[in-house]
């Protein structure tokens, strides 16, 4: 688990219809929006998805839980996320 958290990045860092595993959420630069992301199911070990972006490239959208979500890149950059490598050696329920 250490190695995946050295290799961490966040929701923002993601290119265009990347996956990746949210790891956490910091609540140590703004708690009441860290915890409102976590109600809108950024919670760890959900997979998210890079949908797109704004023509000026914010907001950022990404599809989670069956929806999608568009997030300023500030808040994007306050979800830290695995990035895709790390997913090719996990186990998946299906595989």
């Amino acid at each position: 688990m250490t190695d995946v958290l050295a290799m961490a990045l966040t929701l923002a860092g993601l290119k265009l219809r990347d996956n990746g595993r949210v790891l956490s959420v910091d609540l140590t630069r703004d708690a009441a929006l860290g915890f409102r992301l976590m109600e809108m199911g950024l919670t760890p070990g959900t997979m998210v998805r890079f949908v797109g972006a704004a023509p000026l490239g914010d907001p950022l959208e990404f599809g989670l839980r069956g929806y999608r979500l568009s997030l300023r890149r500030a808040e994007a950059e306050l979800v830290s996320v695995e990035p895709p490598e790390a997913d090719l050696n996990s186990t998946s329920p299906g595989s």
